[in-house]
């Protein structure tokens, strides 16, 4: 099998992450994508392309040799409710919606490793290529699994990666155990009785309740949980049926927690009832708590940690792989992957100066694609039994 240009390789990349961030779609609303991603597996020349897996995924494989372990890579797809600002020219061409979060290359990356494998094998036994929907949503990764991914597309192990604005482009991070945290979403209802602005002894009004209460939340972090765990309760939202002479008979308080332990997430819900429905008594109100779990603790396979580090300094620059600090309290539903197989979950650099995920003037940096590609490729080769070819 000849090797690929790595240098036409990154070239041709580029161009698919620029038509890809150019047309972002939302969750489960990635037709485009989808297509766009099964014509170049198939034209990669892989022995089978799955479409339409959990709505709108794609699972590509890829076989060599005899085998019978399989690997799985994991890209997502979706895009954000968000209005890009930068003046590229492949900026968004979909108003209202952007590849904020570095999707696009995340897909660009899996796809350049199906190319490249496809081309010069290194490896012995099955890899999976998934291609997820509405990681944002918290909801791909579910939606696949209950189509059957790994009865239809098994495989033993899978690994993931995400770009990382503020570390440098072509290094490499991650960490055993905890990495990223779990998210769990609450709405917060106050009612009482509102009334004229000059007459407040008249009802009991919910927006004073409501500013005690989001202080009052502020205490569960601070003091009635272990400081050795870590933990965030984040009010982002305060909506209220109030105008500037009416006193609100409505409030409601809005917000996400973050955790890395069941049995925290759950002392944290716990927590919020006592406190939203003692604040609510004090203020003569009523309080309604609803509370969800969007995303699990991602939690990383120590062996695998170990497999991915020596990949990766395989194919990075001397002391470009690193042990992550601490854990991030961001969340990724690949973490719904880990609770069947066991996996591990990576980041990249994007550069010191790239702007944050999830803002308006992000962009992928295509500096990084080629380091994406090499160690999903190594890894696969690491895993399977094959050699690295950098």
């Amino acid at each position: 099998m000849a090797e690929l240009d790595r240098d036409v390789l990154k070239q041709e990349m580029t161009g698919w992450r620029r038509d890809l961030h150019a047309h972002p779609e939302f969750g489960f609303e990635e037709k485009r994508t989808a297509a766009f991603v099964a014509a170049k597996l198939r034209e990669f020349g892989l022995d089978d392309v799955a479409e339409g897996v959990g709505g709108t995924g794609v699972v590509g494989t890829l076989k060599r040799g005899s085998g019978n372990r399989a690997i799985a890579l994991r890209a997502d797809m979706d895009a954000l409710r968000i209005t890009e600002q930068s003046a590229t020219t492949h900026r968004s061409q979909n108003p209202g919606i952007m590849h904020a979060c570095g999707h696009d290359g995340h897909t660009t990356m899996l796809l350049g490793a199906a190319k490249l494998l496809a081309a010069e094998g290194g490896f012995d036994g099955t890899v999976r290529f998934i291609f997820q929907p509405a990681e944002e949503w918290g909801r791909g990764a579910l939606a696949m699994l209950d189509d059957g991914l790994l009865r239809r597309f098994p495989f033993d192990e899978i690994f993931g990666l995400h770009n990382m604005p503020g570390l440098p482009v072509g290094h490499f991070e991650t960490r055993a155990g905890p990495f990223m945290s779990a998210e769990d979403n609450f709405e917060i209802v106050l009612k009482g009785i509102g009334g004229h602005a000059a007459r407040p002894h008249s009802g009991n009004e919910t927006l004073v309740a409501a500013c005690a209460l989001v202080t009052n939340l502020q205490t569960i972090v601070s003091r009635r949980l272990s400081p050795a765990d870590i933990s965030v309760v984040s009010v982002t939202e305060l909506i209220t049926d109030g105008t500037r002479n009416a006193l609100p008979g409505l409030a409601c308080i809005l917000g996400d927690a973050r955790s890395f332990r069941p049995e925290v997430s759950a002392e944290i819900e716990r927590q919020m009832r006592v406190i939203a429905a003692g604040t609510a008594a004090a203020y003569n109100v009523t309080a309604d708590v609803t509370y969800s779990r969007e995303f699990v603790p991602l939690q990383n396979d120590a062996d695998l940690v170990d497999a991915a580090f020596v990949a990766a300094r395989r194919v990075l620059a001397y002391g470009a792989a690193s042990i992550a600090a601490e854990p991030m309290t961001a969340s990724e539903d690949f973490a719904r992957f880990l609770d069947h197989v066991p996996g591990c979950f990576v980041f990249l650099g994007n550069g010191e100066t790239s702007p944050p995920l999830h803002n308006s003037s992000y962009d992928f940096n295509d500096d990084g694609l080629l380091h994406g590609t090499n160690f999903h490729a190594a890894i696969v080769r690491q895993r399977l039994g094959g050699a690295i070819v950098k």
